[in-house]
């Protein structure tokens, strides 16, 4: 709950004092919120993006002295991060957020160890302790009445790294709470309708409206768009091209117990995986995924959708639960977006998280590649001194595009390729493909080791990607030529490899062949940063 003691805001006058207390457990009913830094007035609106280009006025100085130093639009898992990591750099940091209420979503609730260590990298390890977290150790894969446990590759980390499992509001909510402890912040509910520019298309701020309907300017010199995977501003900032492959139909399972605690499950059904992981010690969640790019069904069916197809194919020790949760009706959907990172090079501004790149949530790598960039996007900006200079910090952060592409371009190529791998196909290659894929990781060791610590994003190599990958195609041809080939298997296990080309390669190209595997080729990536 959010206490606030007093806040207004004119044109003039802002109040100096505001306190507010976090909740993960209780709903929240509160004003707009503030933290005072004796901001000054902003100077006057110039032309705003999209579309409110009208009325342009001359263009303000550069510099807003005594304004925020960044603005972050958008208060999720990289907007709190990114705020609570400049801030303590002494940046002054603005965040706008459209609600600081806790999220309820049935996503973004699975870190990765990679992503644990950035947390911790970050001093936001504590956000997953007084939460319920569960620790996840691993997956286990079932398919055709078989499993196979494939634990992470932790042998050389410390014994507190892990996966961790939670409520997505929760985590989200403590996130808010450090960033909001540090004098830098001010944190502020409202929706940001445009970006301001000035005539030389550098970005200087956002218009945006408050909870109580007023319209107000901020002004910084860098703007960072984080407001999610339904974003509105990112078609002024990148190549939008959003695709929905499938929906995810969540539930959620209460007082019961997994197959293997600690351990995500995820089956491979037909027409495509069932997943469960626990969110709390009471709690596991359950994803069924529905391919396709309407939403599915009409709610009155689905409920006899899942009970009628789903409930079979799920570990007979989950079977009860799962047919409680949907006789409880608490059945919810999101669309599974994909998008690859496509940025236009805008002094000013600069996108991260999930409105700027997106992969299939299969994989549960979403909010690992988040805090990895806000690692390297930190430490980019912390070389900087002054950051006025827009044109000169535009194209020296375009370093970060290429940087990034390592951890990020793995975990999305591995959740597109799993994806289309898991899922079912009429096609025998495609089968074949899917049974070579699941034996290949049961066969353990460098096998399951090498993959899940790419998914982990403990091993974040392109290159072991692909290796590991043709290496499960050739697998799958060995089973079907070994001992006593024939025409007709020879003919399977050559489309079985043409099958992971078509896979792969569409991905890796949307993701940048170049940048993905020879980023040092790149000028940007030996981009010094503006003098100070």
């Amino acid at each position: 709950m959010f206490s606030v003691f007093s806040h207004s805001l004119t044109h003039t006058t802002m109040s100096q004092s505001a306190l507010f207390k976090f909740s993960y457990n209780k709903p929240c009913h509160y004003t707009p919120l503030l933290f005072p830094n004796n901001l000054p007035i902003a100077p006057p609106l110039l032309r705003t993006t999209t579309a409110l280009r009208s009325n342009a006025a001359p263009d303000p100085p550069l510099a807003f002295p005594g304004a925020a130093d960044v603005i972050v639009v958008g208060a999720g898992v990289a907007g709190s991060a990114l705020a609570y990591t400049l801030a303590k750099d002494a940046r002054r940091v603005h965040v706008i957020e459209r609600d600081l209420r806790e999220p309820d979503r049935i996503v973004g609730e699975l870190l990765q160890p990679g992503g644990y260590l950035k947390l911790v990298e970050l001093g936001l390890e504590d956000c997953v302790d007084q939460i319920d977290a569960q620790r996840v150790l691993g997956y286990v894969l079932f398919m055709d009445g078989k499993k196979t446990r494939l634990p992470y590759p932790l042998e050389k980390f410390h014994a507190d790294v892990a996966g961790r499992s939670f409520h997505n509001g929760r985590f989200i909510q403590m996130m808010r709470e450090k960033a909001a402890a540090l004098h830098h912040v001010r944190m502020e509910q409202g929706t940001v309708t445009s970006l301001l520019e000035q005539d030389n298309k550098t970005v200087v701020g956002v218009q945006y409206r408050t909870k109580d309907g007023q319209e107000l300017k901020a002004y910084a010199p860098l703007t960072v768009i984080c407001d999610g995977c339904f974003s509105t501003l990112r078609r002024s900032l990148c190549h939008s091209k959003v695709e929905v492959p499938s929906f995810f139909v969540g539930l959620v399972l209460e007082n019961c117990q997994l197959p293997f605690e600690n351990y995500g499950h995820v089956i491979l059904a037909d027409p495509s995986p069932i997943l469960f992981y626990r969110i709390s010690s009471t709690e596991v969640r359950c994803l069924v995924d529905i391919p396709g790019q309407k939403v599915p069904l009409v709610w009155s069916g689905m409920a006899n959708y899942l009970k009628a197809t789903v409930a079979s194919q799920i570990p007979p020790e989950l079977q009860d639960a799962f047919i409680s949760a949907i006789d409880r009706g608490k059945i919810r959907i999101m669309p599974n977006s994909s998008m690859p990172a496509d940025p236009y090079s805008t002094p000013g501004a600069l996108l991260i998280g999930d409105a700027f790149n997106m992969r299939h949530p299969l994989t549960g790598g979403g909010m690992t590649v988040a805090l990895s960039d806000i690692v390297l996007l930190r430490d980019l900006i912390k070389t900087v001194g002054d950051l006025n200079d827009a044109s000169s910090l535009c194209k020296y952060l375009e370093s970060f595009y290429i940087l990034r592409k390592p951890m990020a371009s793995t975990i999305n190529t591995l959740a597109g390729a799993l994806y289309e791998v898991f899922s079912v196909s009429p096609d025998d290659a495609r089968k074949e493909l899917r049974q070579a894929c699941f034996d290949y990781l049961s066969l353990g060791k460098i096998f399951s080791g090498g993959p899940i610590g790419l998914l982990s994003g403990l091993n974040p190599y392109p290159l072991s990607l692909i290796l590991h990958f043709f290496a499960v195609a050739l697998y799958g041809v060995g089973r079907l030529v070994i001992p006593f080939p024939s025409f007709e298997r020879m003919w399977i296990g050559a489309r079985i490899v043409l099958c992971a080309f078509c896979i792969i390669f569409p991905i890796i190209k949307a993701e940048g062949i170049r940048q993905m595997f020879f980023p040092k080729s790149i000028p940007a990536f030996y981009r010094a940063p503006p003098d100070r």
